[in-house]
Formats: C-alpha cells, structure tokens, sequence
C-alpha cells in the first residue's frame, strides 16, 4: 500500500471516529468548528483558525480576482512573455470564527499550511476513546501499534507486514500504549513533493522548510540550513511579538472592554434612577404637568437608547479585538510550546503575517465613560476656533485663542467638561514645542493660551474627545521680538548733544569740520525727526538691525563708491 493510501486510509478512519465521539469530546481543539467532527486534513488560514480543509473548500467565495502567475527561471531574467504565463485566480473568503476577509492559494485550500498540532490533537483524542482502535490498512484486527512515518494504526500483522516491506522497513513504529501515556504524538513532518522524506532543511531564499531530496533538486543553488541552526532566531521573532507587541495590547483590551461593560451597568442604573425622579415629580402635578412628564420620560428613552448603542459598538469591536488578538497569541504561543522545529518553520510564515498585521493596527484606548444624561452632547464638526492669537503671534510674547464647543444644530453648550487637547510644534524643528494652557470657562468655551519662544511657523492642533475640530491643524506664523529704539528721536546729532563733535547718529547725514554726526541743512540730513540709533523717521516703530541699514543706506551705498 501507497504512503498516500495510507493518508487517505488514516482520514477515513479519524472521520468515522469522530462522527462516534463528537458527543463526548472534551478537546475542543481536535474538533472543526465548521463540520462539528474531528479535524480531517487540518489548514491554517492567514487568521491563524484552523479548520478542515474540505470545510474550506465548500465555504462560499466572498470575492474572485485575478492575476497573470508569471513562470520566471530561477536565477535570471526574461525579455518577453512565455506560453506558461496563464492567469491566476486568486479566492477571497471569510474565515467561519472571525469573518476576517482570506485570501486563498491558487492551488485551493491544499496550498495551506498543515496544523500539525491539530493532527495530534485528534490523534491523541482518538486513543482517549474507551472502545479498541481499528487497523487503517486490513481495518479489522485491533490496532496496537502506529507508524510515525505513514501516521496509520497497525494491527500485529500488519506491523509485522510493514517491518517485512522494504520500502516501509526503516520507518518507526511505537506502541499506542506508550503513545498514549506521553500525552502527545511526536512524528516528523514530511515532505509533500517527496513522501517518506523528512523536513529536516530550511531553504532560507524561499524561507521554507525542505527535505534531503529538495535541496538536492529544487534548491540546488540556495543556502539551506538544519532547521535547528534557524529555530531560535525565527521563534524568537515570533516570541517578540506576541509578549512586546500583542500581549501588552491584549491586557489594555481585556481593560477597555470592563470599563465599557461598567459603564453599561452605570448607565442602566442612571437611567432607572432618572426615570424613578421624573416619575415622583410628575405625580405631584396635576393634568398638565402629567404631559410634561411623558415628554421627558420620552427624552430619557431616546438618550438610553442613544447612549446604550454607542456603548454596545464599543463593545462589540473591543470584543472582535479582543478574539482576534487572544486567538492568535494562544495559536503562536501553542505552537512556540507544543510544536517541533519543523512544525514551527511551516507554519512561521501565515503566523507571522498575522501577528503582524495585528501588531501594527491602531491602539485601542480612551472611551468614554457615561456618567450623566445631557440634552445636548458637543459635535466636533461644529466647534470653532475664534481669537487674534490664531494665526499670529510674536516671539516671547502671549498669545491666546478660544475654542467654542457646539452641538449638532451649530448652538454653544451651557456646560464645559470636556477634554480638550492643544500641541503647538514647530513644523521644521521637531523638537521645538511650545506649551500650553487650556481653561475651561463652564460655559463651553475654552480659553487657550501660549508664548512662544521662537520666530516660525507652528502647526496648532485642536482636539476635542481625541478629534480634530473644525479648521484643526492650521499654522501659526510667529514674528521675531520686537526692538525697542536704543537711541534718541532727535531733530539732528548737534542739537541733540548741544554740538560735541563725537555724537553719531544712524541717518546718512554728515557735517563738515570733524563732526560725527548729522545737522539741519547739511549733506544727508532726512529733513525731519529721526531716531539716532537707526535713523528711522516714524516715532512708533521697530528699531531696524545694522544690516537692513548697511543695505538701504544711502551712505554706505557711497561711500562704497567712493572707495
């Protein structure tokens, strides 16, 4: 008997055992979730769930796109098209435990990965069982043996048959007995090209576990190590994974989802309370204050009802999170305890792909805690940035703005509480940042306030419940400091300092006989009032800097002539 009627044999043999037992599985990791059975063929899709890979293949397409699979020679390049480019349809489907969106091989559900671990799960189910083991190959004597090759029972004769054949003569058979009292089925994975073959190479271009036979022939040119040589440093990625990325969000999710859990629980017992105070007060009242009390008793029912969905789609995606997360840490973390190095390198590759992908998906952190029934509730669309400090500002100086929060129909809210986020950063230097002060004003608005201590342009972020408002981010152009005048507004130089020859002033304007400085009538003079430190005409301005003056003086302009 064919290595593969053997397979096929042993199938047949875990399927009818696990139609007779699926009452009484206490493992649920032996059975399908799909077919409700012991696993028959079990594959692992890219979401980490495993399930049987003719459950898989009658699960219904979800979406059908194709490609063109091109055939290019190994090691090298081609010009122009070949006959063997064909297209390749590729199968997206939805996984039965996690409605995750999978894509499929081209080859169907057998180009996935084989759960090992699974198979010795429905193994080691199937010895658990309290009737006596079938042969898989005369399917009639009792089965006291099993090959750990062919992963088929054996009777006594057959066990004698398959030592006798010399294709079968090396392979290693144990007792089920001894099987069954180690509490797991250690076998070698073996090679699908070459049957009989071990995986015992990791062909690392292709990063694939191969046989012997495989490196000679397909991966005759690649580098191929012992699988124990790369099991450490592709375990170890997988371990980094799980306990610095994923483990760490599991525990803030598993956090998120009590808090909303609580807050349902607040929020029911809030709305009871309400409803009970509404009531009381109605009844007090006469006919005409009964129809105010049915109309806030109506209120109070669409808030409940608002609220409570909102609460329950927090919860619904922090517990789809949760599943997705907590499944493939248990499924990495099984496979890093359980399984082999080999058993580990053919299903590195889909785990690490989803222990990726999820390590890379937002953080999940800062819902809402319900504690009050409000008849308005503030809309991020709606608020508005007001103030003179909104887009410009001065060095050193403070500068302020004011964020009104609104409602949905555009009206300020009466109340304040809410949590307002401010970030001034320079957008060319990162590491400059400015810090702010937010005050709430209880009426809905907030009064922000900052000084910056550099000239540039800022990017201001305003948000409100981790939300940007509306015109949030927007830039902030900060001008340099102001200079203050260091000399005198004077008429000239002379009069100013009562005619010493030493005075200067900043204006172009010159005296003859050895005077410094300027003087009514003379070469230069602007005909008016100056400032004597920068020549500046205009009492109320900024001092100008030596070099805007060596630039726009007509002094230095001749005297550079001159030399």
């Amino acid at each position: 008997m064919s290595q593969s009627e053997q397979k096929e044999t042993s199938e047949q043999g875990a399927q009818s055992s696990g139609r007779e037992q699926s009452d009484v599985l206490v493992n649920p990791r032996a059975v399908c979730k799909v077919c409700k059975r012991l696993y028959r063929d079990p594959k692992i899709l890219p979401c980490l769930h495993t399930f049987c890979s003719d459950c898989i293949a009658q699960l219904e397409p979800f979406s059908v796109s194709s490609r063109i699979q091109r055939d290019v020679p190994e090691g090298g390049k081609r010009d122009k098209p070949l006959e063997a480019d064909r297209p390749a349809v590729t199968i997206t489907v939805l996984c039965p435990d996690c409605d995750s969106e999978v894509d499929l091989p081209p080859s169907g559900p057998v180009g996935l990965s084989t759960d090992h671990l699974a198979l010795d799960e429905v193994f080691v189910e199937t010895l658990e069982t309290d009737g006596p083991l079938g042969c898989d190959l005369c399917g009639e004597g009792g089965a006291g043996s099993r090959c750990e090759v062919c992963s088929v029972n054996l009777c006594e004769f057959c066990c004698q048959a398959h030592r006798r054949q010399k294709r079968t003569a090396s392979h290693s058979i144990q007792a089920l007995e001894e099987l069954k009292a180690c509490g797991r089925l250690v076998r070698p994975v073996l090679c699908t090209l070459h049957p009989g073959q071990e995986l015992r190479l990791f062909c690392q271009p292709c990063d694939l576990p191969v046989c012997l036979e495989c490196a000679a022939t397909l991966h005759r040119d690649h580098r191929c190590c012992p699988t124990r040589d790369v099991i450490d440093r592709h375990g170890d990625r997988i371990r980094e994974l799980v306990n610095v990325h994923l483990r760490p969000r599991l525990e803030r999710l598993e956090e998120s989802l009590q808090k909303v859990e609580a807050s349902q629980e607040t929020l029911q017992a809030r709305v009871e309370a309400t409803a009970n105070e509404v009531r009381a007060f109605a009844r007090g009242y006469a006919s005409a204050v009964e129809a105010h009390c049915l109309s806030l008793l109506r209120r109070l029912e669409e808030l409940r009802v608002q609220r409570r969905n909102h609460l329950h789609l927090q919860g619904v995606q922090l517990q789809q999170a949760l599943l997705d997360i907590r499944g493939s840490v248990e499924f990495a973390e099984r496979l890093l305890s359980c399984g082999s190095d080999a058993e580990i390198l053919s299903a590195k590759g889909v785990t690490l792909r989803r222990l990726t992908s999820l390590a890379e998906r937002g953080e999940v952190e800062g819902y809402p805690v319900v504690g009050v029934i409000n008849s308005k509730s503030v809309d991020v669309s709606r608020c508005t940035i007001e103030g003179e400090g909104l887009q410009e500002g001065t060095e050193g100086q403070l500068g302020h703005f004011t964020l009104v929060c609104r409602d949905s129909a555009g009206e300020q809210l009466a109340r304040g509480g809410e949590h307002v986020l401010v970030s001034v950063v320079h957008t060319e230097k990162k590491n400059c940042k400015v810090e702010t002060t937010v005050t709430d004003n209880s009426d809905g608005s907030y009064s922000v306030s900052y000084t910056p201590q550099q000239p540039g342009a800022y990017s201001v972020w305003v948000c409100v419940k981790a939300q940007h408002v509306k015109g949030s981010p927007f830039v902030l152009n900060v001008k340099r400091k102001f200079r203050r005048h260091r000399g005198t507004f004077h008429c000239c130089s002379f009069c100013s300092s009562g005619g010493a020859k030493e005075a200067r002033c900043g204006c172009p304007g010159t005296m003859p006989g050895g005077f410094k400085g300027c003087g009514h009538g003379h070469k230069g003079h602007p005909g008016k009032p100056h400032w004597s430190c920068c020549g500046s005409t205009t009492e109320q301005s900024e001092c100008l800097p030596q070099s805007v003056l060596a630039a726009i003086s007509p002094r230095s302009h001749l005297r550079t002539v001159e030399l």
